[in-house]
């Protein structure tokens, strides 16, 4: 059966590489050895089973017990190993992580990717933003960069939040996808046309997770050796270079591999094909950021790249797949507040809500002691005086160490060379709710339209739209529109024209 590969082959795999003998028996969770693995313990053949049979009663208490709630967003997704190596020193200027300090050096990491608006069990080549997580596992503790296939996302405040992720699932009488739900809420923060617009281009279903872009997506702030700041996006650019699926091949993929995405990336690193992305990074000092056109912080923009160009950092490697899918991808927990000395947040309001919705949803899933998970766990030594205890306690609950701060009894101290950045402001603004609907939603939108895209790019772009809006009501189709003609007059021309072909619209 050569046709086999090797996702498909992983359980002949595992019987010629184990280390179990015949003699070895199988065990309760205790250890404690079993002798019927198949057969409940009755009172005769045909009578009824006896609460004394602890091995049934582990059996099913633990089954009964073995989902945890999955991901709000993101819910599925593969998830690989594999390292950084840093090739140019450039970076050494900006930043001062340790995981920079030298070119040449390698740090291990783990990776999640995934779909976005889907359930666990929903396709893999669905039309949805890709999720792109990495957890560096360095010597100042585990740093995650959380961020998507594309630079930039539908809304600018995390208030949306909550609202957004809902009209991307599902109706809350009917339990369908509702396309009402996601065209009115779109059409009514025109600041998501930039990112509708990638999400229906030909990126918006990648050929898998080898062959998409990822970033950091927000911008961050970056502190040097000597206190020196800057502003900073993330880019990891696939080395195996962009590839997308055709919409109909898509589809059909939906039914008959709707795993795609994670065999293909299982096969590639069993068959030592390893996937890998470079890592760069955009600068913008705090000077060009006051001055600058847009707001630096708006998540639903882009850095051009001839203002701030790309400056190479280093090349990712996945080399290693999981070697149990629950443990080590289900259990693994990033958060954007992962940092580490030299990388900070900046004011961007989407990262600033995401600093504390990430690991409080850990918390939800996994428990308070999420981090001490395995794959959570740094690798560098943790004294956490202050923070013991919980359910789901995994490593020596920092010992005898006193339990409260400060005290006199434990040598380790904060450190000031640790301490963040101090960014001195002009003057303070007005604490408000400030509103940013009304800024520039669109120009970006144009550029992307007129300059970015080829012709035939452009066509397929006002098809997709077209093919999913025709199903809206007539009113959001007009207002969706409309957003599309302040972007550009082309595009929203063609995509109504388009809706009165396919959709018999009186648009």
């Amino acid at each position: 059966m050569s046709s086999r590969d090797k996702a498909t082959d992983q359980m002949k795999d595992y019987k010629v590489s184990q280390t179990h003998k015949e003699s070895d028996p199988i065990t309760l969770l205790t250890g404690c050895p079993v002798g019927d693995k198949t057969n409940t313990m009755t009172a005769g053949p045909r009578g009824p089973v006896l609460l004394q049979d602890v091995q049934y009663l582990e059996e099913m208490a633990h089954f009964d017990r073995e989902r945890i709630p999955e991901r709000v967003v993101h819910a599925k997704g593969a998830g690989a190993f594999g390292y950084l190596e840093v090739t140019k020193p450039d970076i050494q200027k900006y930043c001062k992580a340790a995981i920079f300090n030298t070119v040449g050096k390698k740090t291990p990491l783990v990776v999640r990717f995934s779909t976005v608006g889907g359930e666990s069990g929903s396709a893999d080549t669905v039309r949805d933003p890709r999720g792109f997580a990495i957890k560096f596992y360095t010597e100042e503790g585990n740093w995650d960069l959380v961020g998507n296939n594309t630079p930039i996302f539908f809304i600018r405040d995390p208030m949306l939040f909550p609202s957004f992720i809902h009209t991307q699932k599902r109706n809350p009488q009917t339990h369908l996808k509702d396309v009402d739900m996601f065209w009115d809420f779109i059409s009514l923060r025109p600041e998501s046309t930039h990112q509708v617009s990638f999400l229906f281009s030909d990126r918006g279903i990648p050929d898998g997770y080898r062959h998409m872009n990822g970033y950091g997506s927000h911008t961050f702030k970056l502190v040097n050796k000597d206190n020196e700041a800057v502003y900073c996006k993330f880019h990891f650019k696939t080395d195996q270079k962009i590839k997308n699926l055709d919409v109909d091949v898509a589809a059909k993929l939906s039914g008959s591999d709707p795993d795609y995405s994670i065999r293909d990336l299982y096969n590639a690193i069993a068959n030592k094909n390893y996937p890998s992305w470079t890592m760069y990074v955009q600068i913008m000092t705090f000077e060009q950021a006051k001055n600058w056109y847009h707001n630096p912080f708006d998540l639903t923009k882009v850095w051009p790249h001839s203002e701030f160009p790309l400056i190479e950092v280093g090349r990712m490697v996945l080399d290693r797949n999981p070697t149990n899918y629950f443990a080590q991808v289900e259990q693994a927990a990033f958060c954007p507040a992962n940092l580490v000395p030299g990388v900070e947040p900046s004011p961007d309001k989407m990262l600033q809500g995401r600093l504390f919705a990430y690991s409080d949803t850990h918390r939800h899933r996994l428990g308070a002691n999420f981090h001490q998970i395995q794959v959570n766990r740094p690798r560098c030594p943790v004294i956490s005086p202050t923070q013991r205890d919980g359910p789901y306690c995994y490593d020596d609950n920092q010992g005898g160490m006193p339990n409260y701060f400060p005290n006199s009894f434990l040598n380790a101290k904060p450190q000031a060379l640790y301490k963040e950045h101090r960014q001195r402001h002009e003057g303070i603004e007005d604490v408000d709710r400030h509103d940013s609907s009304q800024e520039d939603n669109f120009s970006q939108v144009g550029i992307f339209w007129e300059k970015v895209l080829t012709e035939p790019e452009r066509e397929r772009l006002v098809q997709n739209i077209a093919g999913h809006l025709k199903d809206a009501q007539p009113f959001i189709q007009e207002r969706a529109i409309g957003n599309f003609e302040k972007a550009h007059r082309d595009y929203g021309m063609r995509v109504r024209m388009a809706l009165k072909k396919i959709a018999g619209s009186n648009l």
